[in-house]
């Protein structure tokens, strides 16, 4: 196993976070590592960097659902908190896509569904499908998806 895979990389951070005595930093990053875990026991294989971006995005999901219910909630000390894990775990994505880049993406697959004379919901379901393997882990998906439904719209 080579020393630049994201879970020897995960392994050391937790290592660093001991040392350091950063309990939050630790917690998030057991509480990673455990979910990296799981999915090889679940799936009974060695996870590739791509299925620990996988983890790693749905943990960032999770985390900016929550600020908004404790934000609405006005709990801002438990949306800190999240926030706090979010940064985290986003050191463990892949550097992010350029907003221009994100756009250039948007619009090719548009225009390829558009070409192929795919409108409405199906038109919607085929874009983020050309998107999705592009931007995976550099851009937040739930923009994107509002970005396709204003190019489609």
């Amino acid at each position: 196993m080579s020393a630049d895979t994201l879970k020897a990389r995960l392994s050391d951070e937790i290592k660093s976070a001991m040392r350091a005595k950063a309990t939050e930093r630790l917690g998030t990053l057991r509480l990673l590592s455990a979910a990296v875990k799981q999915k090889e026991v679940d799936e009974r294989r060695e996870l590739a960097d791509a299925d620990i971006v996988a983890i790693v995005e749905k943990q960032v999901k999770q985390r900016r659902e929550s600020i908004a219910s404790f934000e609405q909630a006005g709990r801002t000390e438990s949306a800190e908190q999240e926030r706090a894990e979010m940064a985290v775990l986003q050191e463990f994505l892949p550097q992010a896509a350029p907003q221009e880049e994100i756009e250039a993406v948007v619009a090719a697959a548009v225009a390829e569904v558009s070409a192929q004379g795919v409108t409405g919901g199906a038109a919607m379901g085929k874009v983020m499908g050309l998107v999705k393997p592009k931007l995976a882990g550099r851009a937040d998906m739930a923009e994107v998806s509002k970005l396709i439904k204003a190019r489609l719209g």
